[in-house]
């Protein structure tokens, strides 16, 4: 059994972007077709299909704005996609990306300090393990290596119990 759940863009989150709610930046997220190339939604963490719509748009993935909260751009299926399950391991569509980044995070919403680093995707559980392990890391952000990009969260599993 998993000790760690991978936490997708919640639900609520995506639907208010699809229905035309600001981003990060107060702006209207940009409306686009996939080419099916590098197109990963954040609320089902998997692949833009070629030829499906899909939303470009500033994500901060933190309650509130504050020095460690960093926001960027992030893909959305533009029409509504399932959820990824918290259940289901590691999210298939990182297994294209190779290596990603893992940060550790308090239960404030700061770095915890030298918990970055660059893993392969076959690492993560074993990292993420190591991370919760530290004192104060209360969740990780999995980030793409090349853009820094957030994709998703990091939980233990047990913790999702609790909030699910």
């Amino acid at each position: 059994m998993s000790t760690i759940r991978y936490v997708a863009m919640p639900t609520e989150i995506a639907e208010a972007y699809r229905a035309g709610a600001p981003d990060a930046n107060g702006q209207a997220p940009e409306r686009y077709i996939s080419d099916g190339s590098g197109v990963p939604c954040r609320h089902c963490l998997g692949e833009v299909a070629a030829g499906e719509p899909y939303l470009l748009l500033a994500h901060r993935p933190f309650p509130a704005a504050q020095p460690y909260a960093e926001l960027g751009p992030v893909f959305l299926h533009a029409e509504a996609c399932e959820r990824y399950p918290a259940a289901g391991g590691i999210p298939p569509m990182l297994f294209d990306r190779r290596r990603v980044i893992l940060r550790g995070y308090g239960a404030d919403h700061r770095i915890v300090d030298g918990t970055g680093q660059v893993v392969a995707v076959e690492a993560i559980p074993e990292v993420a393990a190591a991370l919760f392990a530290r004192p104060g890391v209360a969740c990780v952000h999995v980030r793409s290596a090349t853009n820094n990009c957030f994709i998703c969260r990091i939980e233990r599993a047990e913790q999702g119990r609790r909030a699910a």
